[in-house]
């Protein structure tokens, strides 16, 4: 029985720091797309095609 919640254990703070990992990670891209996009409208009369 103490085998069972000893994997518990170690599944559950492995599901913490996958998430928080996942969730920075996240925050991290929406901002440097935020951020080039405003760049590309800032710069948007620069631009010829």
């Amino acid at each position: 029985m103490e085998k069972i919640y000893k994997t518990m254990r170690y599944t559950g703070a492995g599901s913490i720091a996958v998430g928080v990992i996942l969730l920075v990670t996240g925050i991290v891209v929406g901002v440097i797309s935020i951020v080039n996009g405003t760049l590309l409208l800032k710069r948007k009369n620069e631009l010829t095609f």
